[in-house]
């Protein structure tokens, strides 16, 4: 391996692009908050846990079991990050420490996405998520607070550690739950009739 590719990349942001990230984060709440999201979990109670999957709560507080997938979440991207930065096209026009501010956008352009009407109703009909009705925009900002607690943390982590520490999260949930990241993104995408069987056995 050359030693200009083990070089460690500077795909931290500095305070500029930090108060970026934050005022994408800033925008996907308002945007959320302007299409009729509720902004805190419709029970009018706010808690930093909540651990049954199958409540009316599951998706409407700080924390739930699928922050374990949005920690991976920014886990993948910080190792996407430094892959597409080794590109020298790319390298040569932006900064390497705009990759927390692009992943900030991606993880809320999928909080958009995923309480939009079709997705909503997706989860619904193909996954055990039957009564899903979208998250509350407290939750939603949570998920983007854990993806990019989960990109710090990978940028501070030898690749393997990394690794290991999201295959540990994905084995957890599914022991716990019975569904992860893997899982739940293979059922939106294809569902399985005897996975959700399984997960609804629970």
């Amino acid at each position: 391996m050359k030693a200009g590719l083990a070089s460690p990349l500077p795909l931290t942001p500095d305070r500029a692009r930090m108060v970026v990230a934050l005022l994408i984060a800033a925008l996907i709440v308002g945007i959320l908050l302007g299409e009729g999201r509720p902004p805190i979990c419709p029970c009018g109670v706010v808690r930093l846990w909540q651990g049954v999957v199958e409540s009316p709560e599951n998706s409407q507080q700080v924390s739930d079991w699928y922050s374990f997938s949005h920690l991976i979440h920014g886990m993948l991207f910080y190792g996407a990050a430094r892959l597409l930065w080794r590109v020298p096209a790319l390298a040569r026009r932006v900064s390497s420490r705009w990759a927390l501010p692009f992943a900030v956008l991606i993880e809320g352009s999928w909080e958009l996405l995923e309480n939009s009407p079709i997705i909503i109703d997706r989860y619904r009909s193909v996954t055990v998520s039957w009564g899903y009705s979208g998250d509350s925009v407290l939750n939603s900002a949570s998920d983007i607070g854990f993806m990019a607690l989960g990109f710090i943390v990978a940028s501070r982590l030898p690749a393997w550690a990394t690794i290991g520490l999201a295959i540990a999260f994905e084995l957890f949930t599914l022991a716990m739950i019975r569904d992860n990241l893997a899982l739940n993104v293979l059922m939106l995408a294809w569902p399985i009739e005897a996975i959700r069987h399984w997960q609804a056995a629970a």
